[in-house]
C-alpha cells in the first residue's frame, strides 16, 4: 500500500488509541508516524504500544515511525493550603522557594534558576497564559510581583517567562529516564521540549548518539531569536504552536511558523506543523471549517508534516480525525494552485556548500521535471539522499530505498517519501534495473514509464552519493 499525498500525518497515540487493532485502522486511515508522549504513562504503557505498531507493521509490510516526545522541563507552582486561589488585577503576589503550602498572598515556585534569570519588570505567564504578574522586586529565593491580569489559579498549574533564557537543561532527571526507555525501546525520532538554544540539542545528541532522529520542538522566543542555529543542529523541527502562542502575541505566531517552514524547506529539515489542528475533533466528528484551512495552509507552505494531539489520544474519534486529516492534505495537493506555490516558494540550494548529494538531487529535480519521471528512487543507507530529495519538493513521488529499517522507519516522516526497506546486496550494474522494479513493483510507475534513480559509489556506503541514473521501469 502507498499514499497517493506527499504530506505526512503524525498521531499521537494515548487512552483512545493504545490497542494494535485501534493503531492498525489509524495507520490504514491515514497515519505515517506515531507520536508517543512521555509526558504521560508508565514504561508499560509505552513498551505496548511500541509492540502494537511493530506489528501493524509486520502484518502490512510498511515501514512506520515512531516518535517519542519528552517532557522536557516544565514549570510549576506548587500547591494551595484550601485549593485554587482567585488573583485580582492589581493585587500584589509572592513566588518563592518556601515549600510550605500556598495561599491567597504566595505560592511555592520550586525553580531556582527562574529567580536566578528573573529582573524587575519581567513577566510570568500563569496557567498557559491565562494569568499575568509583573515582577517589582526579586532574589535568588523569591519574586514579589503585581497582578496584571487576574483569574482563578489552581495548584501545579504551568508558569511560563517569555523573553528570558533559563540557565537550565532541556533535559530532566525524568527525560534522562524517558530517553533511555524510548531508545531501548526502538523510538526513530526523540522530540526535545522547550529547546532555547543549540547547545539543549548538542546536549541531547551527545546521549542519543545515531541511535535516533533529534527533532527540537520550537515553543519558545529563545529559540526563534536563534532560529537558523537551532534548525541547522536539529534533525528535524515541530512548530509547537501552544506553548508558542503562550509566550508569544498570537497574532506573531501565523508569521512565525511560515518562517520556521521556510527555513526548514530551504536547509532541508522536515518541519511538523502540531497544536490544535482538528482541536474540535475531540468531542465532534467533524472539524470547524477554520480548521480545515489551518491544515491547508500548512500544507500549501510545504510542511513536511501535520501533527494530530489530543484529537488521536484522547478524543472520541481518532480514526474520524486521521480520515478528515487525510482527505484534507489530498484535496489541497490536487488543488492547481498547490503546486504553483511549492513551486514559487522553492529556494535555491546552498551553492557554498558545494555537497555533491545537493548537486546531484538539483539536477534530479529538473530531470524528473523535464522526462516526467513517474518516480525518483534513492538508494540511502543514512537517509541523507532521500531527505535531500525531499528538499526539492518534486512532484514525483521519492522512493526512499534503504537496507536499514531503522532509516526507513525515520523517512516516513519526510514530505512525499515513500519508505521501501531492502536488503538485496546491489552492484553499480543493478541500480537502475532494480530502481526501476523497485518503482514498478510499489505500484508507482507502470512499464516502459521513466524513473530517476540516485546512488553513490562506492554502493552502500553512507554520504557518497554521485550518480544519477534514467531508467524506464
Amino acid at each position: 500500500m502507498h499514499r497517493t499525498r506527499r504530506a505526512k500525518i503524525v498521531a499521537t497515540l494515548g487512552p483512545a488509541s493504545s490497542g494494535a487493532e485501534m493503531i492498525r485502522k489509524l495507520f490504514v486511515a491515514g497515519a505515517d508516524v506515531f507520536r508517543m508522549n512521555f509526558s504521560h504513562g508508565t514504561r508499560e504503557n509505552h513498551a505496548a504500544r511500541f509492540a502494537a505498531v511493530r506489528a501493524v507493521e509486520r502484518e502490512l509490510g510498511r515501514p512506520i515511525g515512531i516518535l517519542a516526545d519528552l517532557q522536557g522541563p516544565k514549570l510549576r507552582v506548587g500547591r494551595f493550603e484550601n485549593g485554587p486561589v482567585q488573583l485580582t488585577a492589581g493585587q500584589p503576589f509572592r513566588f518563592d522557594l518556601d515549600p510550605v503550602v500556598g495561599t491567597a498572598d504566595r505560592v511555592q515556585l520550586p525553580h531556582p534558576e527562574i529567580f536566578a534569570a528573573l529582573v524587575p519588570g519581567a513577566e510570568l505567564l500563569l496557567d498557559d497564559g491565562k494569568l499575568r504578574v509583573r515582577v517589582e522586586r526579586c532574589d535568588a529565593s523569591s519574586a514579589d510581583t503585581t497582578v496584571l491580569v487576574g483569574g482563578r489559579l489552581s495548584e501545579r498549574k504551568g508558569v511560563n517567562v517569555p523573553g528570558v533564557v533559563l540557565p537550565i537543561s532541556a533535559l530532566t532527571a525524568k527525560d534522562r529516564a524517558d530517553l533511555a526507555t524510548a531508545l531501548d525501546l526502538g523510538a526513530d525520532w526523540i522530540a526535545l521540549s522547550f529547546v532555547q538554544r543549540p547547545e539543549d540539542i548538542r546536549e541531547a545528541r551527545a546521549l542519543i548518539g545515531d541511535r535516533a532522529g533529534i527533532l527540537a520542538k520550537l515553543e519558545k522566543p529563545s529559540a526563534i531569536e536563534r532560529l537558523d542555529e537551532v534548525v541547522r543542529e536539529a534533525d528535524a523541527i515541530m512548530v509547537a504552536r501552544g506553548d508558542l502562542g503562550v509566550e508569544l502575541p498570537a497574532e506573531q505566531v501565523p508569521a512565525i511558523q511560515k518562517r520556521i517552514v521556510k527555513l526548514c524547506r530551504k536547509l532541508g529539515k522536515p518541519v511538523i506543523v502540531a497544536t490544535q489542528m482538528l482541536e474540535s475533533m475531540i468531542e465532534s466528528p467533524v472539524p470547524t471549517r477554520a480548521e480545515a484551512s489551518d491544515v491547508a495552509t500548512a500544507i500549501y507552505d510545504g510542511a513536511d508534516a501535520v501533527m494530530l494531539s489530543a484529537e488521536s489520544a484522547a478524543g472520541k474519534y481518532p480514526v474520524e480525525a486521521v480520515t478528515m486529516m487525510n482527505r484534507i492534505i489530498e484535496g489541497t495537493e490536487a488543488d492547481g494552485q498547490y503546486r504553483q506555490l511549492i513551486e514559487a516558494s522553492h529556494a535555491a540550494a546552498d551553492a557554498s556548500a558545494q555537497d555533491v548529494t545537493q548537486a546531484v538531487c538539483c539536477a534530479m529535480r529538473r530531470a524528473a521535471a523535464l522526462i516526467q519521471a513517474r518516480a525518483i528512487v534513492c538508494f540511502t543507507s543514512s537517509g541523507h539522499t532521500a531527505l535531500r530529495a525531499a528538499r526539492e519538493r518534486t512532484s514525483a513521488p521519492i522512493l526512499g530505498v534503504s537496507p536499514r529499517m531503522d532509516v526507513a522507519r525515520k523517512l516516513a516522516l519526510a514530505w512525499g517519501v515513500h519508505s521501501v526497506h531492502l536488503t538485496q546486496a546491489l552492484n553499480l550494474e543493478q541500480i537502475g534495473p532494480v530502481g526501476a522494479g523497485v518503482a514498478r513493483g510499489q505500484g508507482f510507475a507502470e512499464p516502459g514509464t521513466p524513473v530517476v534513480v540516485l546512488a553513490g559509489m562506492p554502493f552502500g556506503e553512507s554520504g557518497t552519493t554521485n550518480l544519477m541514473h534514467v531508467a524506464l521501469a
